[in-house]
Order: C-alpha cells, then structure tokens, then sequence
C-alpha cells in the first residue's frame, strides 16, 4: 500500500519527486569504492538499503547483500510491503534517526548501475496512437492499423544482453538498408537513428513453464515500474523486418532509467484501460484497471520536444503479461517487457522521431535554431515521468538518459 504523505526527518519539500510516497530501488556505489550495494532514492539521496537491513530488518538482509535487486524481486509481494512499510516507519520515525543518518549519500556522490539483471525482454506496442501514426507512415495505402492489433497486445522479444542503464552512452548501429530508389541494399552507419519513449514492468516472481499467468495475478508477479528508451535504426528495420520483424535495427541497445519504482507508489495513478470498453478474449478483458495515469516528458540536447501520456495507451501492463503468458511461457525474475513507444493525439504528445517527424520529412526545429529529422552523433535524449502520489502529490519515476556515438568502425 502507498502511505498517506507523512512527514520525515529528512526535511523533504512537498513536492520532492522521491519523497515517502515513492522510495523507488536500485544499485549504486560510492565514487571510489567498487562494492555495489541496493540503495533507495529519498529527496536528494540514497539510503544504503544494504547495510539498513543488517541493522534494522535482518530478515531481509540477504534479499540486498548482492548489490542486486534480484534476490529481492524474487521474494514475493509479501516481502515488498513489508520492506516499503519498514522504509516508510524508517524515515518519518525521529527514535530512527540514529540508525540510519550515516547511510544516507548524497546522490550526487554516487554511481548508478543497472538495478537488476535482465532475463528475457519484450516490447510491446501498446499505443494506438503510435500505432496509428506508423501505419500511416509504412502503409499509406492501406488500413493504419493491421487487422489483429485490437484482439491482442502485439510484442516482440528483443535482446536482453543490450539492456543497459541510463547514462550508458549508445554508438550509433551499423547494418544493411535499402535507400528509397535503390535496386540494391548498402552496407554501413544508420542514417535514421530514433528514440522511442517507454514505461518498463519489471517481473519479480517467476512462473511454471506451461502454467499462463492470469492478469488478475499481475502484482503478484510484477514488482515495478521503470523507465525504457528503445533506440531505434529505423533504416536498418525497415529493410529487415518483413517477414519476422525487428531484429538488428532494435537490438544494438535499449537503455533503462535507474530507479525502479514499486507498483505500490502508483496507486493513486491507477485508471481504467481503453481496451475494457471493447469486445476481448477472456484473458484479456478480466484484467482490473491497470492503466497509469503517468506524464513523460522528451528532452533532445535539452530542449523539450515532447510530453507523452501514458494515460491515453491503449493496452495495460497487466493485459501484456496475460498475453505474454497464455501460451504457457514461463517467466523469470529479472524479465522486463515494455510498452511500445507512448504518444497520444497531439503533436506535442509524440513518443519519438519517426512520428515528430514524419519520417524525416518534416524536421524538428528546436529552441537553439538548430533542426533535427534524426538524431545526430552527440545529441543526448533525456525521458523523464511523473505520476499522481499519495493526498494529491506528485511523485517521480526518474530519467532515462543516452548520449550518441559515432558508429564504430566495421570489423574486417
């Protein structure tokens, strides 16, 4: 449960996007120090979760002792109630204060690394919008939307080797493409390089090969909720992705904000999905109201070029996993699946390039003057989010950010 707003010790302002109402989870270690350790994000800055468990909740102290959320993630929603109710009495509790003042590091002192270690990865392709928007594009002469998009969440499985944590810088991918008008593919860096704005589920207990997972299970399987920018080559998927769909235009990299935020904060964000007010199979129209009301935000070399909501996405986290599972595949701790890109119906609302710009045709002019159809080696993409919090707060999900490299040069 997400606690009424409370008061802590720590002085945090109302309006600190990681106040009690969102303690979000991740990994981090002390500049000069190797050891990583699972530390929780309160104002401006973390408690070592770690070495807080030895003291106050040994129980549980081995679910941090790695560094790692994944030990955590496995143990269940049980445990995840009782570590946030632990934290939120923790903070708010002055008799506390002792205990716990010399764990808390400045975040600016700290180094974030990638909370847990990815299983399997799934995206999905949740938005109509985008959807909509990108058919369009790809099929200007024919329906937007193919014929089973609103039966069922449609995904693919991505690569989760590449799954890397924000700030990792990308290089730009290198592949084949057919340039329009060419009879014949080339060889070198993409040309069409493009950010895809994501919110990410984070699966925590895993599941029986052959035993699908009902969407009325969903937080008892998924822990959070995290930030996701699935870069994308748009040039290298077009040319590759008939018949069996993405593959090296995706799979160079997918970068991860560092905070994962416990489903738990978002109560107060929950909201109905579009997809219930349609006629659906079983598994998918039992499904509750798993909709977020979260507001993204894209920064391009700082200048705001977006405002996405995910209020407006068409298929809910809940009705993925349903989907994800009702073949019988199992699922892992560790798995992380995301969303597709977020866009709603505004210009302004657009969750990437390829739709701000129709496909390069109409270029981006940003606030310094410059212009953008795709992005440009050096340019770094900033997506960050909020949510409503507890008694009329705002709580934050952090940022997921990556600067461009050039491409590296061919192998030979």
């Amino acid at each position: 449960m997400t606690p009424a707003r409370a008061a802590s010790w720590l002085g945090l302002a109302d309006d600190h996007p990681f106040g009690l109402g969102a303690l979000p989870y991740g990994s981090f270690s002390q500049h000069g120090h190797a050891a990583r350790r699972v530390g929780v994000a309160v104002g401006d800055q973390v408690l070592d979760l770690t070495t807080a468990a030895q003291r106050l909740l040994p129980g549980r102290a081995a679910d941090f002792a790695t560094g790692s959320l994944n030990r955590f993630l496995a143990a269940g929603d049980r445990a995840w109630a009782q570590v946030r109710s632990a934290l939120v009495y923790w903070l708010s509790d002055d008799a506390r204060r002792p205990a716990l003042e010399d764990l808390l590091v400045p975040a600016a002192d700290v180094t974030l690394h990638l909370p847990f270690s990815v299983a399997d990865y799934v995206d999905f392709y949740a938005s109509e919008h985008h959807a909509t928007n990108v058919g369009r594009i790809m099929r200007p002469d024919g329906e937007p939307l193919t014929p089973n998009w609103r039966h069922l969440p449609i995904g693919y499985h991505g690569r989760s080797g590449t799954v890397v944590v924000s700030g990792t810088p990308v290089h730009r991918p290198s592949g084949q493409s057919r340039p329009a008008g060419s009879a014949a593919p080339v060889f070198g860096p993409c040309r069409r390089l493009d950010f895809e704005a994501e919110v990410g589920f984070v699966v925590g207990v895993p599941s029986a090969l052959g035993t699908p997972v009902p969407a009325s299970r969903f937080a008892e399987h998924v822990f959070g909720v995290c930030l996701v920018n699935d870069w994308s080559a748009r040039d290298i998927q077009g040319w590759e992705y008939v018949p069996l769909g993405p593959f090296g235009g995706k799979s160079f990299a997918t970068s991860i904000s560092p905070w994962i935020l416990p489903l738990a904060a978002l109560d107060a964000a929950r909201l109905r999905p579009p997809s219930l007010d349609t006629d659906l199979a079983g598994y998918l129209a039992d499904s509750g109201d798993w909709g977020f009301d979260i507001d993204l935000e894209v920064r391009l070399n700082g200048h705001v070029v977006s405002r996405p909501p995910y209020s407006v996405m068409h298929w809910s986290p809940a009705q993925m996993l349903a989907h994800l599972t009702v073949n019988g595949a199992s699922l892992r701790t560790g798995d992380l699946y995301a969303s597709g890109t977020v866009s709603g119906a505004r210009p302004d609302q657009l969750g990437c390039l390829i739709e701000l710009t129709k496909a390069g045709r109409e270029p981006l002019i940003l606030a310094d003057g410059t212009s953008r159809a795709w992005l440009a080696d050096g340019d770094e993409v900033v997506i960050s989010a909020s949510a409503p919090g507890p008694d009329g707060a705002r709580i934050g999900l952090g940022q997921v950010s990556g600067e461009i490299l050039r491409a590296l040069p061919p192998v030979r």
